[in-house]
């Protein structure tokens, strides 16, 4: 027999989660104002931008299923190889062009060019990216996540970052490879990808 597992957010028992002790709750508690300064900024970001409206930054949007996350692409950068644990993704690019593209548990890889004003779906918990093809124009989009606390998992860094200490061994014997490509990966790795405004990159 085979069983499958999923996970998502539970659903809640009220129309909506305010903190514990707090006052009464007003419009404010539901209004979220950090993408404002990447949202108006105009020509190319100085640096890879992710910018996360989670139920850690949104608490109003806990049990509610939804997140959303901002990304400001360089011309060339890419947002890495990664998995949403708990949540499809719904991304909008809104200006420029994206390569996207997503691979199933049949190792089927699903990809396409969007251009500004088209969509494309990620399946939860399915390894995808983003990459800005164009050298000279930046890119950005803004994706909705079926989650209040989607997960984030970054494969280069979760596999070779020196803080994840995997043996260089099992390393090297699954990628079929040597120890010394392994070191020069995880050394490579020890800078991220990018630079993260106002909160760090979180599961």
């Amino acid at each position: 027999m085979v069983q499958t597992s999923i996970s998502g957010d539970p659903d809640i028992l009220s129309d909506f989660i305010a903190p514990p002790g707090a006052a009464p709750v007003n419009g404010s508690f539901f209004t979220y104002t950090g993408l404002r300064d990447v949202v108006r900024q105009t020509g190319s970001p100085s640096y890879f931008q992710y910018l996360r409206a989670s139920r850690d930054e949104f608490p109003a949007l806990d049990g509610l299923s939804v997140s959303t996350i901002f990304l400001g692409f360089r011309p060339g950068d890419v947002s890495p190889p990664h998995v949403h644990t708990r949540a499809s993704e719904l991304l909008l690019v809104v200006q420029g062009s994206l390569l996207v593209g997503f691979v199933d548990t049949n190792n089927q890889l699903y990809t396409n060019r969007l251009q500004t004003g088209d969509m494309f779906v990620f399946p939860k918990g399915l390894i995808h990216f983003q990459l800005n093809e164009d050298t000279t124009n930046p890119a950005y989009s803004i994706s909705s996540l079926g989650s209040s606390s989607p997960g984030l998992i970054l494969v280069p860094n979760n596999l070779f970052n020196t803080s994840a200490s995997i043996d260089d061994n099992v390393l090297a014997l699954s990628f079929k490879t040597n120890v010394s490509t392994i070191q020069l990966l995880k050394k490579a790795l020890s800078t991220p990808y990018n630079q993260v405004i106002g909160h760090p990159l979180k599961h």
